[in-house]
Order: C-alpha cells, then structure tokens, then sequence
C-alpha cells in the first residue's frame, strides 16, 4: 500500500509539472501574439497611403545605396524644383560632326517635342556613318541606350562643371569605352537614326548641361548650344 501511495504521489507531481509547463508555455505565445500584432499595428499606422514603393537595394554591409539612375538627355532629367540658369559656359566648341560648317547650324533648342518637351538641343543632319567627333576635351563617362536617344554618349568637360550628350548614333568608334579621354576633335561615334529618330532620319542629337556636381551628372540645366558652334 505504501508503494502504492507513493507512485500516485509521483504521477499526481508530474501531471501538475506538467500542466504548470503548459501554461506558462501558452501565456508566453499569448505575450509574443500580442506584441507582434502591436507591432504590426504600429507600422500599418505609420505606413503612407497609396502605391507601395520598393525598398532600396542594400549592399553586404546593410547600407542603402542610391537608386540607379535613368539615363537620359541631361535636360530631360532636371529637378523640376531647379530654377536655376546656366551660370557659366563651356570654353571654345567645335561642331561636333565632321565636314559640317557653321552656318549649316539649324537652331533647334526651343523647338516641342512631344509630351509637351522642349527640344533643349540642336540637331545636326548628316548622312548615316559621319564621324561624330568630341566637341570638346573630356571624359566619356556613359555609353548609354535608351529608347529615346538611341545609342548615346555622354562626355564630361575636364572641368567637371558640363556635360556633352551625343544622341541617335549607329554606332561608337572602334574600342570606345567608359573612362576614356577624349580629345577634342577626336572620332567617337558616326551618325544614325536609333532611338525614336526614326529611320532614315540621320542626324547628331546635340546638347550641353551645367551639371552641379560630377557625380550626378545626368541632372543639369541645359545651354543652348547653337550659339556656341558658331563661334
């Protein structure tokens, strides 16, 4: 009998143990329940209203890095909070297609184009395959294609302070490559019609942004460049 008693006893202490853990367990998930949906209701709170945007890209080390950004004219991608004017100019010019004069020079910068844009460059017409030639010194900082300009060059002034873009090209010179210098007069590209120039429409899409910093260099406000050329 005294066996007996004591092997109650036992399972009596290892049923109430076992309870006991079993309510401790339920109130902890009842504890971590409620702050996870205090949590989520915090940030459903703070969470602006429309269309989510994406988070930006980290790198390894958990910093956020800029977005990438969308290469276009420089001129199409000014802040439209930027009022400023072109403070300066860039130094002597040539005209940036071979064999082309002067006076053949068609200003174009404040024509429309559509979605109510101004041209904000010149063209400048030429049979397909001309050689485009550097404006001026600098480095090619982006070999770019986009769906308005095509096959694009983008050329900054050793100054940092400018920005050339050459647009609508068939092609780039042989062995061009981003970080290559320049020299002015030197073949970089040849006349085209890609991007939404439309075929047969051979011409150089020429335009030059004051540009705020070297690092952001597809923002700038744009120069007209007609009277530059003609210099």
């Amino acid at each position: 009998m005294k066996w007996a008693k004591q092997r109650r006893a036992r399972t009596l202490v290892i049923s109430v143990a076992i309870v006991a853990t079993l309510a401790a367990l339920v109130a902890l998930l009842s504890i971590i329940a409620k702050k996870r949906g205090t949590t989520m209701l915090t940030l459903q709170k703070g969470a602006p209203t429309g269309t989510p945007q994406p988070s930006k890209p980290q790198n390894s080390s958990g910093e956020n890095q800029p977005t990438p950004p969308v290469f276009a004219s420089p001129g199409s991608n000014v802040n439209p909070s930027d009022s400023r004017m072109p403070s300066n100019e860039p130094g002597k010019l040539i005209i940036p297609v071979a064999g082309v004069r002067p006076e053949q020079l068609q200003d174009t910068f404040s024509e429309a184009r559509s979605e109510g844009r101004l041209h904000d460059a010149i063209d400048i017409r030429a049979p397909q395959g001309t050689a485009v030639i550097a404006a001026a010194d600098g480095e090619i900082v982006k070999l770019f294609h986009s769906e308005r300009g095509g096959t694009t060059i983008y050329q900054m002034s050793t100054d940092g302070k400018f920005v050339y873009y050459y647009a609508h090209l068939d092609r780039y010179a042989e062995g061009l490559a981003e970080g290559h210098f320049a020299k002015q007069g030197e073949t970089i590209a040849y006349v085209g019609d890609s991007g939404n120039a439309g075929p047969g429409n051979y011409h150089l899409h020429f335009s030059i942004a004051e540009i705020s910093s070297p690092k952001d260099f597809w923002h700038g406000v744009n120069i007209n460049p007609y009277p530059l050329l003609r210099k």
